[in-house]
């Protein structure tokens, strides 16, 4: 994966804020996650036809 989906500083500082560390998998794997979901969205919103923007409701 090329594309970075998350913002990699912010997740460090709740993951280092919490006490612990994020491993050298752990953004790329997230930023997968993410990928997945918006490409899930999009084809919920393609295969109900007519709408343009995507909603919280098509998560």
């Amino acid at each position: 994966m090329a594309d970075t989906f998350v913002v990699v500083s912010k997740i460090k500082k709740v993951v280092k804020e919490a006490g612990y560390r994020t491993g050298a998998d752990y953004i790329t794997a997230l930023s997968g996650k993410v990928d997945s979901i918006i490409k899930e969205s999009i084809e919920k919103v393609k295969s109900a036809g007519g709408k343009k923007t995507l909603g919280a409701e098509d998560l």
